[in-house]
């Protein structure tokens, strides 16, 4: 499928299931002028294809498909439209919105059932012939188990194009995500892999473009194949700038993961443009409604939904997917609205045609699958539910704890949940922790300082009046909307940030931070930040006070959380007895020194209690590492301090402190001890952490 170099020429092939002809368009080396139309002669298993002796890497072209133009029927083919291909590896110019994109004539008394008869090739980017070969070197794909895994959802153009140490010529630029001096910060937070948003071609809205504003985010894909031209130093050779960037991140011991864009395209709904796939097979590529195929079935919300249940459609995005772990080295991929990818025409089925394709590729089946495991269907909200093998972003390990930290009452129990893997969610089939993605903050909703900063959205430069954006966000601003200079309010917010970092890296499952939240990164309280190419979504690297602290902080979790392997245990953990060791690898406690029992989870007033995780109590059989230790970690939402007398323990051993969220800038490590039965304040709003370690004798007089 698309267009290949084969050394002697290129050979061009393009699906459609309900086309009567297929015209490949060439242009010049500008993509301005239209040379010449080739029918493409042959026609195999509803794929039109042909060879071209001629051509070469370089080669510009694209489509013209003929065909029933009956919207009624799900047909819109109109050959007076030039179309993109959907396996086009690198692309030419930038689309220019214009009427005459529309396969309908705009403002017609019939709407989309008129024909425009108007040309749309000089509105249109075009598709460029490339020759895939890249001298990787030793490059491969890094495999990191995933019980090591700690994301870190970034943007390629806003990571660095406000960073000073970045070259001006490379910030915002797949180079300039690779520079050295980018990489050493990310290696330091304990990143083993760095989540990109949607770096797919895709397009500019034009309602957008019409307000100053711009697809920041990327979530408007129209090709599937070819990078994001505009995040590379010279556009037309962005295929190559993303391979030296995977090689750079590669060599520094960092995965590359894609946000993948496959269950909606940027042509819209009956009302969108005709740039691909609408007018080369509108019926096969579209879910379409069953008894008005004139309408899209709209599970996205942004108009179409991909069919993936047509067999050529499913084709198209599993070698896309092929494409980036062969071609490009990817190392994995987070679905967004990933329950559509596993929709069938009755609903979600985790034994949907794409999920199963996934489970026995031998590429896929061996590279990480992150799922957003939601869309706006019937029965879309499916967290917990997908496939063994998948990981998922778990949205209610996010409202938990901000909600805990916050101070709502009766959290304590389902925060028990989420520290724990959110077992109640994953631990079915065989599933391991790690399928549960926890996170505090992503792209889409308020960064972390923004939660402690604001009680309210404040979406206003989008344009939409301050009506995008969820409303119900678990935020709290301590007294002040917005910045300050209180001293007190400033202290309680950064507190409350560790709080909640410091519950993200100590809960078990796989941690993702969202990029900017380890210095305290803010959008001015704008939680719908899809639009904003600008200083609002990009990160401020002028970190000074604050921002020190919190990146100091986050590279201590770092450490802790990798020097304690209980933490990222490969397995559930239990809260049973275990004889040999006369402990138990999970335990509950609540201020007084005593286990917590079902009438304290269920009190709505609990806010402050401990979660014990003992190193000591393995099933038999179970390897553990030499060094693996019992620690604890203490949690109180209430806003005053709590005396909480400290677990029982042997004799010669005693609790260590090693963080306390309360006090900054001090080296915690290995003093004071305390004994058994001894209690620690613990101020309000505050996270503890301690290690069981054996007492040292004191020296003879």
């Amino acid at each position: 499928m698309g267009a290949t170099w084969t050394g002697l020429g290129v050979n061009f092939a393009l699906f459609s299931a309900n086309a009567t002809k297929v015209e490949l368009c060439l242009f010049d080396s500008s993509g301005e002028t239209e040379l010449e139309r080739i029918e493409l002669p042959e026609y195999t298993n509803e794929v039109f294809h042909g060879f071209l002796p001629d051509a070469r890497p370089g080669t510009i072209y694209a489509y013209r498909v003929h065909g029933p133009y009956a919207p009624e029927e799900g047909h819109r083919f109109n050959p007076n439209k030039l179309l993109l291909d959907p396996y086009a590896l690198s692309h030419v110019g930038d689309l220019k919105w214009d009427h005459a994109l529309f396969g309908y004539t705009i403002g017609h008394k019939d709407e989309d059932l008129s024909f425009d008869e108007r040309d749309s090739a000089r509105f249109m980017p075009k598709c460029r012939v490339v020759d895939p070969a890249f001298t990787w070197g030793n490059d491969r794909r890094l495999r990191i188990p995933w019980e090591r895994t700690l994301f870190y959802e970034t943007h390629v153009k806003g990571a660095t194009k406000l960073n000073p140490v970045v070259p001006e010529e490379m910030r915002g630029t797949y180079a300039g995500l690779a520079h050295q001096d980018v990489i050493k910060h990310i290696k330091s937070l304990g990143v083993t892999s760095v989540e990109l948003l949607p770096i797919q071609f895709f397009l500019n809205d034009d309602y957008l473009l019409q307000k100053g504003l711009t697809n920041y985010w990327g979530y408007n894909s129209l090709g599937f194949f070819a990078p994001a031209r505009r995040y590379a130093r010279t556009p037309d050779f962005a295929f190559a700038e993303f391979k030296e960037m995977v090689a750079r991140l590669h060599d520094a011991g960092l995965e590359v993961i894609m946000d993948v864009v496959y269950n909606h395209t940027a042509e819209g709904n009956e009302r969108g443009a005709t740039l691909s796939f609408k007018g080369i097979d509108n019926a096969s590529y579209y879910r379409l409604l069953p008894d008005q195929k004139r309408y899209y079935i709209n599970d996205t919300g942004t108009g179409n939904t991909v069919n993936l249940s047509n067999a050529h459609v499913l084709q198209m995005v599993m070698d896309s997917l092929r494409y980036w772990v062969n071609e490009m080295h990817v190392d994995g991929f987070r679905f967004d609205l990933g329950t559509i990818l596993a929709r069938e025409p009755g609903g979600f089925d985790t034994q949907s045609a794409f999920l199963k394709a996934c489970m026995q590729d031998p590429v896929l089946s061996d590279v990480k699958l992150i799922a957003e495991p939601w869309d706006i269907g019937p029965g879309g909200y499916q967290v917990g539910n997908f496939a063994p093998g998948w990981a998922e972003w778990n949205d209610k390990y996010r409202d938990t704890v901000r909600g805990f930290w916050v101070g709502e009452e009766g959290a304590a129990a389902d925060l028990g949940n989420r520290l724990s893997g959110s077992a109640d969610l994953f631990d079915h089939n065989g599933r391991k922790p790690w399928a549960s993605v926890n996170f505090l903050a992503a792209h889409d909703g308020f960064t972390l300082n923004d939660l402690v900063s604001y009680n309210e959205k404040h979406n206003e430069a989008n344009g939409e009046e301050n009506r995008d954006g969820h409303s119900h966000n678990r935020s709290f601003n301590y007294g002040v909307e917005g910045p300050t200079d209180d001293p007190e309010i400033n202290e309680v917010r950064e507190r409350q940030i560790r709080n909640m970092l410091g519950t993200l890296y100590l809960s078990q499952g796989t941690p993702m931070l969202l990029a900017g939240d380890e210095f305290g990164r803010t959008q001015q309280g704008n939680n719908n930040a899809y639009c904003q190419d600008n200083e609002i979504s990009w990160l401020d690297w002028d970190w000074k006070d604050k921002g020190e602290r919190l990146v100091a902080f986050t590279q201590k979790l770092a450490t802790l959380r990798a020097r304690f392997p209980i933490l990222r245990r490969g397995r559930f953990l239990s809260g049973d007895f275990h004889e040999a060791s006369g402990s138990k690898a999970l335990s509950w406690w609540k201020p007084s020194g005593e286990e917590m029992e079902s009438d304290d989870w269920n009190d709505p007033n609990t806010k402050c209690f401990a979660r014990m995780l003992d190193g000591r109590a393995q099933e038999s059989g179970i390897r553990v590492a030499a060094h693996d230790e019992t620690i604890l970690t203490i949690l109180n939402a209430h806003h005053e301090a709590v005396e909480f007398i400290l677990p029982p323990v042997p004799e010669g051993v005693a609790w260590v402190r090693l963080l306390d969220t309360n006090i900054v800038g001090e080296e915690e490590d290995e003093e004071p001890a305390f004994k058994i039965g001894e209690s620690y304040t613990v101020t309000g709003r505050s996270l503890l952490l301690f290690r069981l370690r054996t007492q040292r004798r004191r020296p003879a007089a």
